[in-house]
């Protein structure tokens, strides 16, 4: 895969999501996308596994080993785990060839702190990045998105990912309005395991909640039902059983983290210049980030606001290719980068 990448740019874009990290390779397109996950052995001090691998690994690990994920709400929570998780995709991204030192776009929630951006510049210069360029994610999402940023007129990117979601109003290449809120894919997880927990007395891992909501989460009513089994362990008797979940009871069980983003959105179009709202009616919101897979997410968004709401052609890499073409645009990064 990344044997004819030594003819082009060392450069990489890497979108550090709090699930998952892509990295974009210029003149190569989306090299790498993994969990943001690294498994660490206490005993030696070493790294066993990072990305897929450290994943699978998830709720399965013995005593010795510890499964950390570095990322928590967009932003990083262990700053040695990141810095060697950056390292490892890095490396991997270009073919594991040594003393490769890239210029690096990161794309970062758009409330990041001054510290919280210190830490993601150092982990990346750590990880032996040669520059290292912020962007906020609401506005790579939408460059990614393919949305006509630089023109003057309205655009509105809702970007839900796992630690937050990033809704940005963006006209004439600059953000008129942002806002992140830490309510999103994990939240979602997170509330199908209290849910199950509280009305099924099963415990479930991060996991089997993760496929749950792939499988029958959705933002409003669906036209068949939909049922699975799932397997977990009781919470009084302590023993594995198997219960059966439907679309309904994981639609109660997302209603309120659903409810946070829908009333983040309404927020955002309340306060956006009336100019810029008469724009946004006429071309829509659009919806990028794992969270736009969410079934009728579009709809209930739509049915909310009375906008017409889009799904992104490529939900999932809408932040990285968005910061990805800032590698062939120095003029444009130079703008919008938070430098």
């Amino acid at each position: 895969m990344f044997g004819t990448f030594a003819i082009f740019s060392n450069d990489l874009a890497i979108d550090l999501g709090t699930a998952n990290t892509c990295v974009f390779a210029r003149g190569q397109g989306i090299v790498l996308s993994e969990p943001s996950i690294v498994a660490f052995n206490r005993i030696s001090d070493k790294i066993e596994a990072v990305g897929t691998e450290a994943k699978a690994m998830v709720g399965r690990t013995p005593g010795s080993i510890t499964a950390i994920k570095p990322m928590r709400d967009g932003v990083i929570a262990d700053f040695d785990a990141a810095e060697k998780m950056l390292g490892y995709f890095i490396k991997k991204a270009h073919g594991r060839r040594r003393f490769v030192r890239p210029r690096v776009v990161i794309g970062v929630p758009s409330q990041i702190t001054q510290v919280e951006r210190r830490a993601v510049k150092d982990s990346a210069y750590r990880a032996k990045a040669s520059e290292v360029h912020l962007i906020e994610e609401g506005m790579a999402a939408a460059i990614g998105a393919g949305m006509p940023i630089t023109e003057a007129s309205g655009n509105m990117i809702v970007d839900i990912g796992g630690g937050t979601t990033d809704i940005a109003v963006i006209s004439l290449a600059g953000v008129v309005y942002s806002r992140s809120v830490r309510v999103a894919g994990n939240s979602m997880d997170e509330a199908i395991s209290n849910y199950v927990k509280r009305e099924k007395d099963l415990l479930i891992g991060e996991r089997t909640a993760e496929i749950v909501k792939m499988e029958l989460g959705s933002a409003s009513p669906l036209p068949m039902r939909r049922e699975m089994e799932v397997k977990g362990r009781h919470v009084l008797a302590g023993k594995p059983v198997t219960v059966v979940l439907n679309d309904e009871e994981i639609r109660e069980a997302l209603a309120d983290p659903v409810r946070q983003i829908v009333a983040a959105v309404r927020a955002a179009l309340e306060q956006t210049p009336p100019e810029l709202s008469a724009d946004i009616c006429d071309r829509g919101i659009v919806l990028s980030g794992g969270g736009a897979l969410l079934r009728n997410m579009d709809e209930r968004i739509r049915a909310e606001t009375g906008v017409p709401v889009f799904v992104a052609e490529d939900p999932l890499s809408s932040v990285v290719l968005g910061a990805g073409k800032m590698l062939s645009d120095f003029n444009l990064l130079r703008k919008i980068s938070l430098d």
